[in-house]
């Protein structure tokens, strides 16, 4: 069994993407919750659950072109500005990793982050393109470097 955690704000554009991401996605295996601004109080599903894989889809600013995506590997999620959560992804997965068999971390970069409830098209467009990729395997989504 796995996890996915969609992570972001709806009401902030494209800071939305991780809630699109996990309220598409539909596979066999897989459990999805919409987080919203608070994947720290999904913690409890995670240690119940035991995922086999850990998966968080969240906006990030990376420096790439709006609506990129990449893994952001452990090392690298300090570096990375995830938007509006509470609790820093590093110190949830920190916590988590004890709990899943993997944890992959997914970033998207937004357009924009202004009030609005609608992702703009290239991240929506971006976020189908992910989910065909996740259904198959998150891990082809390619890893963010320097």
């Amino acid at each position: 069994m796995n996890i996915l955690l969609g992570v972001g704000n709806t009401l902030l554009s494209d800071d939305g993407a991780g809630i699109f991401v996990a309220e598409s996605f539909l596979k066999d295996g897989w459990i999805p919750y919409n987080c919203g601004t608070a994947p720290e109080n999904f913690t409890s599903i995670v240690r119940r659950e035991k995922p086999e894989i850990l998966l968080v889809v969240d906006a990030a600013r990376m420096g790439l072109s709006p609506g990129e995506f990449r893994q952001v590997p452990e090392e690298k999620i300090t570096d990375v500005s995830f938007g509006t959560h509470q609790l820093p992804l590093s110190q949830l997965t920190a916590y988590l990793k004890e709990y899943a068999g993997r944890i992959i971390i997914i970033g998207i970069e937004p357009k924009t982050t202004d009030f609005g409830e609608e992702l703009s098209p290239e991240i929506e467009e971006a976020c189908e393109k992910l989910l065909e990729i996740i259904k198959d395997d998150p891990g082809k989504v390619p890893e963010l470097r320097d």
